[in-house]
């Protein structure tokens, strides 16, 4: 025979199982591979032996020595399906799906009446998709058993893949007269009468099992949601008010109604129902979470954030000893802008579980903002007792260090975040910019720019960073041409900045530009409605060198006024001259 004939009769063998285990003897004669040598009894010793080895090898987790020892046995004993069906489990756990797949079918032709092979084989025959081939590995299975409800189940399933849908309806029909009716068959069913555009007999059974359970709301619920899923809100609706008058404290029910409401742009009504489901402590806040959370694509509109503030409310008087409940409710506190209000509420989601860091670092940058700095830090540094590895906590009580002005321990936690995160280079930019800061305030100012040129690298665009390592270059004239690139791309970045507008003002003084540094702190002083004593003092400083001594004189004074104070503005002021 030819070597492409026999291949095919192995294919052909491999989808007629049924009949070749009817006829062992023709399966032994067709495929020799499958045919047991004759074997001494040293032979068989030494394949029991293997076969003990090789499933404590497997036990041991050692798989590869473990499927060296099966397919020696195989070479000895070709047709022993224990070791092909251990074989293909390994296989499996390689993801050699294919592999296990060819194992598992000669499996079933030595043993057709093995339901663990058949089992396997069917799993593998899912796994690719295989819908035709898991379709006859179900009636095997159904064969050897045909008790077993599972299976008809499942060739139901199959057959519905495969639009055989009257088919499937017929073995759902077997499975009622043996199993009775039931929710599985009922939602199967319904899922076939909906491909078939057969809504009555859909909506048909629910009705008759409504008639035959009318305290049973989930019935109810079911139609409803047919109804609703094809449209028929008006009916869905009438469906889920009689399941209201059964059960008024159903969490489900007013979900459902809600729904209805808003698929009918009728939002009060919606937002009433919402409002009586979440009172309703028997159901799952994880859902009505998922609920407030699902406003949040509709921020910034006024109504969406009331109604998942006051939704949120209600979730802590429904939980009140649950953490989750606090978390959402801070989370929604803080999306209106209600920060003072925030806080107490995330203090008590950690009472109540002190293991989210999501909650703890909510509360540190509220703090922060509120410009609580002790609190930051007592908060902060618990918070790292739990986390000791979050990179942003690390950076938010470093921060809170570098506003108490002690730059050493605010050094300390800085200086972990890049050990911590490599990714996120916008807070290693920032990190690094923080810790420029802190140098330089220490008078390091090697690793003061070291770690500027560090944030710059990580963010090119860092305004932040620009501005300050412009600002004292300038300060030690030091570098002032990259000190005036910096500055100038800081102002191109954010315009309109009085603070970064007076920084290149200072620079240009510093390289001699008088006429340009007049430009720039005029706009600086136009940006800045506060009037910053630096700046004007600045401005006299420019006023001076361009030969206005009376004007720089009055605007000394004025910087005096607004609160500048050192040895030099009086010397100044004295002198009717610039003093470094």
């Amino acid at each position: 025979m030819k070597k492409g004939a026999s291949i095919l009769l192995l294919l052909l063998q491999i989808a007629a199982l049924p009949l070749l285990a009817q006829d062992k003897k023709q399966s032994a004669n067709s495929r020799p591979a499958l045919v047991a040598k004759p074997m001494t009894g040293n032979d068989s010793n030494m394949v029991r032996q293997l076969f003990f080895s090789a499933l404590c090898a497997k036990t041991a987790e050692d798989y590869a020595g473990a499927a060296e020892l099966f397919t020696h046995i195989l070479q000895v004993d070709p047709a022993n399906d224990a070791t092909l069906y251990e074989l293909a489990r390994i296989k499996r756990i390689e993801k050699d799906e294919p592999g296990a797949r060819g194992l598992l079918e000669r499996a079933v032709i030595v043993q057709p009446d093995n339901a663990y092979y058949w089992i396997a084989l069917a799993e593998s025959y899912e796994k690719n998709n295989d819908v035709q081939k898991l379709e006859g590995a179900l009636d095997e299975l159904i064969r050897i058993d045909p008790d077993n409800p599972q299976y008809l189940f499942d060739k139901a399933n199959a057959l519905t893949v495969e639009k055989k849908y009257d088919q499937a309806l017929e073995i759902y029909n077997q499975l009622e007269q043996s199993t009775g009716l039931n929710d599985g068959i009922i939602l199967n069913r319904q899922k076939i009468y909906l491909k078939q555009g057969k809504i009555n007999e859909a909506t048909g059974e629910l009705e008759e099992m409504i008639k035959a359970n009318p305290a049973q709301v989930r019935y109810y619920l079911l139609l409803g949601e047919l109804y609703n899923s094809n449209g028929l809100n008006d009916k869905a609706q009438a469906v889920l008010q009689r399941a209201e008058k059964i059960d008024p404290a159903n969490e489900l029910v007013h979900l459902a109604l809600a729904d209805i409401y808003s698929d009918k742009k009728d939002y009060k009504a919606s937002y009433d129902e919402l409002k009586l489901a979440f009172a309703l402590p028997e159901g799952d806040i994880g859902q009505k979470i998922h609920i407030v959370m699902g406003y949040l694509p509709k921020f910034p509109d006024p109504n969406a954030k009331a109604s998942a503030l006051e939704l949120s409310r209600l979730l802590t008087i429904t939980y009140p000893t649950d953490a989750r409940a606090f978390a959402t409710y801070g989370n929604m506190l803080q999306a209106n802008e209600m920060y003072k209000e925030a806080k107490p509420v995330y203090k008590k989601s950690i009472e109540l579980n002190s293991q989210s860091y999501a909650v703890w670092e909510q509360l540190v940058r509220i703090e922060l903002s509120n410009n609580e700095y002790d609190e930051a830090v007592k908060d902060g540094e618990e918070a790292l007792s739990y986390f000791p590895n979050q990179a942003w906590m690390n950076y938010l009580v470093g921060v809170a260090w570098l506003q108490k002005k002690d730059y050493n321990k605010a050094v300390s936690y800085i200086s972990n975040v890049s050990s911590l995160e490599t990714q996120d280079n916008g807070l290693l930019s920032q990190s690094y910019s923080v810790l420029g800061d802190c140098y330089h305030s220490l008078k390091d100012f090697k690793k003061s720019d070291d770690a500027y040129n560090k944030s710059i690298e990580a963010n090119p665009d860092n305004v932040y960073t620009l501005n300050n390592f412009a600002y004292y270059l300038s300060l030690r004239g030091e570098q002032l041409d990259k000190a005036a690139q910096m500055a100038k791309h800081a102002n191109e970045l954010q315009p309109n900045t009085a603070s970064f507008e007076d920084t290149y003002a200072w620079i240009l003084f510093k390289q001699k530009n008088y006429t340009e540094a007049k430009v720039w702190i005029e706009k600086a002083l136009a940006s800045d409605k506060s009037k910053d004593a630096t700046e004007v003092e600045h401005y006299g400083d420019i006023l001076f060198y361009l030969g206005n001594i009376d004007d720089a004189v009055q605007n000394w004074k004025k910087a005096k006024q607004l609160g500048a104070q050192s040895p030099q503005l009086d010397r100044k002021i004295n002198e009717k001259k610039y003093i470094e």
